[in-house]
């Protein structure tokens, strides 16, 4: 199975980086290509063997399984210009969320999906996210199911929960990124510790955090039951975040919903106008 990759962002690099440290592809069967050509030389670096292409058609005709990792306009006038090449047998995966797979389908006759992936997919960890196209074979689900199973764990989801399963999985990593950062912060403001002790006994913390519930320990309930002791000092640090959380992951998704329903109105515009 032939892969094709246009676009090495954050997403596109860790998509190539995950397939071939994987064994998913072998690098000889993946070609990419980037509008920057020396960001794709770069990673061809540190693969040989991986295939450079010349253009976004010569990618798009050398793929069983293409993946678009462009910026949201910029799908359509890409799909466009490389639809001669999408023929029947051919899979096309977005790997943005304001992009639907009814959008594609309009575009082009090859079949069509969506993989949102994850930071966390370059470990070859977390979940991404599928939703198949009308026009998707069983064969093609299988296939694509099993390249990202060998990176992730692949969840199909519905359209309408696009944006919220994205928030969980996809930005999930950067939002605790922050609040551990601002935990560590703390910690060096209102004690002796140095901030290179505290990052490391956070960092092994949520690692082993993460073991257990990988090995289905705890759930993440049980967990916090297991180490707040009645009357000890971890239940009275829960108070405050009783008191003084409150709404805030409620306000994260509502702003996250907003900016996604901005995204897809210009991407509407973009596709409405071309017809």
């Amino acid at each position: 199975m032939k892969v094709g990759i246009i676009g090495t962002g954050n997403m596109g690099t860790i998509l190539i980086s995950a397939f071939i440290d994987s064994l998913a592809v072998r690098p000889s069967e993946l070609m990419i290509i980037n509008r920057t050509a020396q960001k794709a030389e770069a990673l061809k670096l540190q693969y040989p063997d991986l295939l450079v292409g010349k253009s976004n058609s010569e990618v798009a005709e050398f793929a069983d399984i293409l993946f678009v990792c462009v910026k949201p306009l910029e799908y359509y006038a890409l799909i466009e210009r490389i639809s001669p090449y999408l023929t029947n047998d051919k899979l096309v995966v977005s790997i943005t969320s304001p992009i639907s797979v009814e959008q594609l389908e309009e575009l082009t006759p090859c079949s069509v999906a969506r993989a949102i992936p994850s930071i966390t997919n370059r470990a070859l960890s977390g979940a991404s996210l599928i939703t198949y196209g009308k026009r998707c074979s069983e064969d093609q689900k299988k296939n694509l199911e099993q390249l990202m199973g060998c990176i992730s764990t692949p969840v199909e989801i519905d359209q309408a929960i696009t944006r919220v399963a994205s928030d969980l999985s996809s930005c999930g990593p950067a939002f605790f990124s922050y609040l551990l950062q601002a935990y560590i912060e703390s910690a060096v403001e209102e004690t002796e510790i140095s901030k290179e002790q505290a990052t490391y006994l956070v960092s092994e913390m949520i690692i082993g955090m993460g073991k257990l519930l990988e090995k289905e320990i705890y759930t993440l309930p049980t967990l916090m039951k297991k180490v707040c002791v009645k009357g000890g000092v971890t239940g009275e640090a829960l108070k405050v975040f009783d008191a003084e959380l409150g709404p805030l992951f409620n306000h994260v998704i509502d702003r996250t919903h907003k900016k996604y329903e901005e995204d897809c109105e210009l991407v509407e515009r973009q596709f409405t106008k071309q017809y």
